[in-house]
């Protein structure tokens, strides 16, 4: 009987620590996002810090919060942190080598942050993939497409890849070329693209002026290139006015579009070309 009561007593405490354990990671997982959420709105909302930090600080005080609650859980089953830290301790290299790419995206993150090759909001290339950045946190870096796809990047790559930021600037240069016919009026060519330029609010006068040349004579057209300056957020919307506008404007004047020509000789079976007449 006595082994019994000894028992029951062993199991009513181990089920006690389990409910307290319960309500312990359940208010310390509210606790930490509720923190996280606060820290974020601080952040963000200082003048001289960026939305960027205040994702990443945010993610970062929530895994600390969890980790001391996950250390308040297993002090309810009699296991000191001291403990945990020395058996972490004993074991570094099993888990630095199990987690070798956490580790580096972990890493990674800090760098990131640091050096703050991109912001939240802004458009970039990683390495190939395209997008804008609506998140970085402790391990990796979402970007969404034109299209509205998600794509996430850990940040181990993301900083070992060659990052262009398309919107780190205010200012963009638009280059565009445009292919006019070898029997077309070059000169008033050029004249109706820097009308178009010139009276279009969106082009902006500095760095530079608007600038338009002959710059490539082709097998089947010559190249008009003109350059242009005008406000990132301008960029896609001016270009393809432009383009359009162009087309329209020239054919009004009498311009062609000039295509490949292509000559097809036929000869007949059993019979030999000969030089052409």
């Amino acid at each position: 009987m006595e082994d019994l009561g000894v028992q029951t007593g062993f199991w009513l405490l181990f089920l006690m620590n389990v409910g307290k354990a319960i309500i312990v990671l359940v208010v310390g997982w509210v606790a930490a996002g509720w923190v996280s959420r606060l820290v974020r709105r601080r952040v963000e909302a200082h003048p001289r810090l960026d939305q960027t930090l205040g994702a990443f600080a945010a993610n970062l005080v929530r895994w600390l919060l969890l980790v001391l609650v996950a250390i308040a859980v297993l002090n309810l089953f009699g296991i000191e942190a001291t403990s945990v830290v020395a058996m972490l301790g004993a074991a570094t290299l099993a888990i630095g080598l199990a987690l070798q790419g956490t580790l580096s995206d972990f890493a990674a993150g800090f760098m990131l942050i640091l050096f703050r090759p991109f912001k939240l909001g802004q458009y970039v290339d990683i390495g190939g993939t395209a997008g804008t950045v609506v998140d970085l946190n402790l391990f990796f870096t979402e970007l969404k497409t034109v299209d509205n796809v998600q794509i996430v990047i850990p940040n181990g790559q993301a900083w070992g890849q060659i990052i262009t930021n398309y919107s780190h600037h205010d200012l963009r240069r638009l280059d565009l070329d445009f292919r006019i016919d070898y029997r077309d009026d070059l000169d008033l060519a050029m004249a109706v693209i820097m009308g178009l330029a010139e009276g279009d609010e969106r082009v902006m006068d500095q760095p530079a002026v608007p600038w338009i040349a002959v710059t490539d004579l082709r097998e089947h057209a010559v190249i008009i290139s003109t350059r242009l300056w005008c406000r990132a957020s301008d960029y896609w919307n001016l270009r393809f006015d432009l383009v359009k506008a162009a087309k329209e404007n020239l054919a009004e004047k009498g311009f062609t579009v000039p295509y490949p020509h292509q000559i097809e000789v036929t000869v007949p079976r059993g019979e030999k070309a000969g030089p052409a007449a």
